[in-house]
C-alpha cells in the first residue's frame, strides 16, 4: 500500500515511522531542510516538494501546521483518495464544515486519544453503566509552553479533550461557559463547561502551567474512574460508599494510540471499517471550540 505523508515535522516523523512499521510505502511531501532530513532518516520512499508531485497513492495523511490544514486537505481531497488529517481539522469552523461536506466518507481526523486504551476503558464503564448513571467528565491538559507557533495553544490542546468527551460520553456536549487565560496579551489557556444528554464536561487546558498534567476523570452515580496520566496503562476506580478513597486498578494494556489510529486508517483503506473520527465529528469539534473561544472572548 502506498500512503502519502504531507509534512514531516516533529510529529510527522512519528507518523512516517508508524506507517513504515505497518508495511506501507510512504512518499513524503517535505520542504525545509530539516523536514527533508527527517523524511530521509525515516525511510521515505520518495521526497517531493508538493502534493501535486506525489506519485499514485492509495491514501494520504496530512501532518502540516494547523493553519495550513484547510488548504492542504482541500488539495489532498482532489486526489480522490481517503485523507487522514492531524487534529484539529482546521482552526476555522466554516472551513471545517466545508471540507466535511465535500468529502464526508473520505476525510477523517486523527484524534489519537480516542484510541488510548485508558480512554476506551472509561468509555466502556460509561456505556455499560458499571458505576451507575454518568454525571460528567473532567479533563485536564496543562503544561509549560507550546512547540507550535502558527496557532495559539488552545487550538493545539483543547481538541484532544473534546475528542475524549465524544468518545467517553458518546456525544459532543454543548458549550455553556468558558474563561480564557491570557499571558502578555496572548491566549494561552481555556477553562470551559459543556452540557449534554450523556453528561457534563468540564475541562482546563493551558500552556502556562509549571506543572504538567494529563488527567481524565469520569464521575458517575456510584464512583469515579480516573486515567491519571497519558502514559498510564491502568484506570483507577474509586467507590463513593467508602469513607476514604479505595483504589481498584483496571489494567489497560494496548497499542500506542498513534500506531493504533494509523492501523485503523490503513485497514480502512484495505476495505475495513472507517476510523474514528469522521469528517463531520472533526468539524463539530472545531465548531464547538470556536464557540467556546467566543464565549471566553478569545475568538
Amino acid at each position: 500500500m502506498v500512503v502519502g505523508l504531507v509534512g514531516c515535522g516533529r510529529w510527522g516523523r512519528h507518523i512516517l515511522r508508524d506507517l513504515v512499521t505497518l508495511g506501507c510505502e510512504v512518499p513524503v511531501v517535505a520542504r525545509s531542510q530539516a523536514s527533508v532530513a527527517r523524511a530521509r532518516e525515516g525511510g521515505a520512499a520518495a521526497i517531493v516538494p508538493d502534493v501535486a508531485s506525489l506519485p499514485e497513492l492509495d491514501a494520504v495523511v496530512v501532518a502540516t501546521p494547523t493553519s495550513t490544514h484547510a488548504a492542504v486537505v482541500g488539495e489532498s481531497l482532489e486526489l480522490g483518495i481517503p485523507v487522514f488529517c492531524e487534529k484539529p481539522l482546521t482552526d476555522d469552523a466554516e472551513a471545517a464544515r466545508g471540507l466535511a461536506e465535500a468529502a464526508p466518507a473520505r476525510l477523517f481526523v486523527m484524534d489519537k486519544w480516542r484510541y488510548h486504551p485508558g480512554v476506551l476503558e472509561l468509555a466502556a464503564i460509561a456505556r455499560e453503566g458499571r458505576l451507575g448513571d454518568v454525571s460528567g467528565l473532567t479533563t485536564t491538559r496543562v503544561g509549560w509552553g507550546s512547540p507550535h507557533d502558527d496557532v495559539d495553544p488552545v487550538w493545539v490542546l483543547a481538541p484532544h479533550d473534546l475528542s475524549i468527551a465524544l468518545e467517553v460520553l458518546g456525544e459532543l456536549p454543548r458549550p455553556r461557559s468558558a474563561v480564557g487565560q491570557l499571558f502578555d496579551g496572548h491566549v494561552v489557556g481555556l477553562s470551559a463547561h459543556l452540557d449534554g444528554r450523556g453528561g457534563w464536561h468540564a475541562f482546563r487546558v493551558s500552556a502556562c502551567s509549571p506543572v504538567r498534567d494529563r488527567r481524565v476523570e469520569l464521575h458517575c452515580e456510584t464512583g469515579v474512574a480516573v486515567l491519571a496520566g497519558a502514559w498510564d496503562q491502568h484506570v483507577s476506580v474509586f467507590g463513593r460508599s467508602a469513607a476514604e478513597p479505595e483504589e481498584e486498578r483496571l489494567e489497560t494494556p494496548g497499542e500506542l494510540p498513534l500506531l493504533a489510529q494509523l492501523r485503523a486508517f490503513v485497514e480502512h483503506v484495505r476495505g475495513g471499517p472507517p476510523p474514528r473520527s469522521s469528517a463531520a465529528e472533526g468539524a463539530a469539534i472545531v465548531a464547538t471550540l470556536a464557540e467556546l473561544r467566543r464565549l471566553a472572548g478569545a475568538s
